[in-house]
């Protein structure tokens, strides 16, 4: 059947009616040093016409909270919540507790550890095992390689610091690009700290490359798995197909899973077809509408503290 048969109808509109109240916690628009496909007033303006509930911008480089909190101002009543938090990265000063201190302050709801700037990350694209990362436009000083570990190989004192400075916001920490034995590491003291809510960014790519064994363990340290679905739908960094998506959700279990866009760069499809793609292969996949609901937008909800929909 054509794409305008009343069955294809049909089908969009199941999936728009899906996407109603998504969330979307990973959003790579711009502005940013990396090359995006869209701003964040592009982004907000997609997510409210697909109904979204809410939209966490992220960049490796920059808090994007007070953007977010213009942008309710200035475009008001689209119904769609906007939030950011700060990526411990070189530009951030790294494991700087006074930058995060300024970020949950300012409104900021997630904490990501370090993503272009963790040595686990640097160490692995020196390997050549990811080959397709996003690169700046333009060439930024080089890295200076970021690891939660001091010389004694134990946590740093500042990095514990940042974990109470979460703890007492009782917002979200996300593992970033830390080696896996670095996130248990971190996550393990977090929880010890009073930190309830933990999310591991795209468990299954080579930057983390968790086996199976490791996501369970992680769930059973109260952490939520964020499968990117950049890499389930088409685009340059597609690397798998959906049955793959269905497996990773089941380790798991869809109770403590969510997933997010990680959309914006370019070669890929904006946030928000990303979402309508990834929704067909859910209904593909056999995944009832209360589990794609909650997948796409009811677990992230509660992670950033949003009331009950009603």
């Amino acid at each position: 059947m054509t794409a305008t048969t009343p069955t294809a109808d049909a089908r969009s509109r199941q999936i728009a009616d899906l996407l109603v109240g998504a969330v979307d916690l990973h959003c790579h628009s711009g502005p940013a040093a990396m090359p995006r496909i869209l701003d964040h007033h592009e982004a907000m303006l997609d997510a409210a016409a697909a109904k979204f509930r809410a939209v966490v911008y992220k960049d490796h480089f920059y808090l994007g909270t007070a953007h977010s909190i213009l942008l309710e101002k200035l475009v008001p009543d689209t119904g769609v919540r906007l939030f950011s938090g700060i990526a411990l990265n070189n530009a951030s000063g790294g494991f700087n507790p006074h930058a995060v201190d300024h970020a949950i302050k300012l409104g900021g709801r997630i904490v990501w550890m370090p993503t272009l700037s963790a040595r686990n990350h640097i160490d692995v694209l020196a390997s050549g095992a990811v080959k397709t990362f996003p690169k700046t436009a333009q060439k930024m000083l080089d890295p200076i390689p970021l690891t939660p570990f001091g010389a004694d190989g134990k946590l740093t004192d500042d990095v514990k610091l940042i974990l109470d400075l979460i703890a007492a916001g009782d917002i979200i920490l996300a593992g970033g690009h830390l080696s896996t034995p670095e996130l248990f590491a971190v996550f393990e003291e977090a929880k010890a700290r009073g930190v309830r809510k933990l999310l591991v960014n795209h468990p299954t790519y080579m930057v983390n490359n968790c086996s199976d064994a490791e996501i369970r363990d992680l769930v059973s340290l109260g952490a939520v798995m964020e499968h990117s679905i950049c890499m389930f739908v088409e685009g340059k960094s597609k690397k798998f197909e959906p049955p793959e998506l269905r497996r990773v959700i089941e380790v798991a279990g869809v109770e403590n899973t969510v997933l997010c866009s990680d959309l914006g760069l370019t070669g890929s499809p904006r946030p928000i077809d990303g979402y309508r793609e990834i929704v067909g292969h859910l209904l593909d996949l056999q995944f009832t509408e209360s589990e794609i609901k909650r997948l796409t937008g009811g677990h992230a909800a509660e992670l950033l503290g949003l009331e009950a929909a009603a």
